[in-house]
């Protein structure tokens, strides 16, 4: 005899059927979960442990960096006069500068990724034009003055048009004083940049430096910026 199967065994196997199905289905999600948890894990714990490591790092330049900068803002004293207890001094800026830009170098090269890494280089950039090394400050503020560091490019740019004045690229040290006045930061006050361009002014075009030391004198008045400015005004004397 043929076997027929009643529709109450059919119905029972489709609901058993539907329940298979649906455990495979709640397992496999289940699975899935499990490893996105497991990745969200993984990846939390690189980020936690990134930032432990970031700490650490910001914490060794920054003992670092503060040991170059007492090289760099080291006295200089006469030959003969003593130093004090503990205090590091040179008897010349030469050595002084040149063991300045070799730590303050080391501190940029070990941690570049820091903060304090990125001051470090743009102090070993001034060590270096202070011993009159323009080509490898310009190099290094030229790169500096790309940064995203808003504050550190202004910086870095400020001290580039310094040197463009230096070594005779005055048309570029306009420019770049130009720039910072109409995109001062705070580190690099407007005040500040339009008495330096003035000052950069005084002997190419003394009719215009007059006019930024009055501009300084109006807008920032009862300042040392305004006193400054109204010296410059007294040594440039009567300009036609």
């Amino acid at each position: 005899m043929s076997q027929h199967i009643s529709r109450k065994d059919l119905k029972t196997d489709e609901i058993r059927e539907t329940l298979a199905h649906g455990a495979e289905a709640v397992m496999s999600h289940q699975r899935l979960l499990g490893i996105i948890l497991g990745a969200a894990v993984i990846v939390g714990v690189a980020i936690f442990g990134w930032r432990i490591y970031s700490e650490r790092q910001t914490l060794k330049a920054s003992a670092a960096f503060e040991g170059a900068m007492k090289i760099f803002e080291a006295r200089i004293r006469a030959a003969g006069e003593p130093a004090e207890s503990g205090e590091l001094t040179y008897i010349g800026e030469k050595n002084k500068y040149e063991d300045a830009a070799k730590k303050l170098s080391e501190v940029a090269r070990n941690y570049p990724r820091t903060n304090p890494g990125r001051l470090a280089r743009y102090y070993a950039a001034l060590s270096q034009e202070r011993l009159g090394r323009y080509d490898e400050a310009q190099k290094a503020l030229t790169e500096l003055e790309r940064s995203s560091d808003v504050e550190l490019a202004a910086l870095a740019r400020l001290q580039l048009a310094g040197v463009y004045q230096k070594t005779g690229r005055t048309d570029d040290a306009t420019k770049l004083y130009r720039q910072l006045v109409d995109k001062p930061t705070t580190l690099v006050p407007k005040p500040l940049v339009l008495l330096t361009l003035a000052d950069h002014l005084r002997k190419t075009n003394p009719p215009e430096a007059v006019k930024l030391y009055n501009q300084i004198r109006k807008d920032f008045p009862d300042t040392s910026i305004a006193d400054e400015a109204e010296k410059r005004l007294e040594l440039l004397g009567p300009v036609t």
